[in-house]
């Protein structure tokens, strides 16, 4: 489902194991993982409570600098970023920016349009690959 450039997928598994798939598949395809945040250990450790909510935010300079090139302020959106969280009623969900709702936004010309839908089929086989059981 994609809802304002966010597309969200539902998992089939807990939002640990949701997360540790994403990052087992951006690492098997070659991509570098930066960071790795824990946004409900980070409530923890200031007295608050959140649910499991965790970020992940990888890529490589090969599919992002394009879009960059055609427009320098893509980099607030790159590298690219997936959350892992689950909602009020128990179930977990992978969300990402759409490629797609990342060049309109940032009124990216045709000249990288194939670099767009490269990133939009890497997030939708990465996310398959996280959230549905093999």
């Amino acid at each position: 489902m994609t809802t304002d450039g966010l597309t969200s997928v539902q998992s089939n598994f807990g939002a640990k194991e949701t997360m540790d798939r994403l990052e087992a598949e951006v690492k098997a395809t070659g991509l570098s993982v930066f960071a790795r945040v824990d946004h409900a250990a980070g409530a923890v450790a200031v007295g608050m409570q959140l649910r499991p909510t965790e970020l992940l935010i990888f890529g490589n300079a090969r599919g992002g600098t394009p879009l960059m090139q055609s427009n320098q302020v893509a980099g607030i959106d790159l590298p690219l970023k997936a959350l892992v969280y689950q909602d009020a009623t128990g179930r977990v969900w992978l969300a990402y920016n759409n490629p797609n709702w990342i060049a309109q936004r940032h009124g990216l010309d045709g000249s990288v349009a194939a670099n767009v839908q490269a990133l939009t089929k890497a997030l939708e086989g990465l996310s398959a690959g996280a959230v549905k059981t093999p």
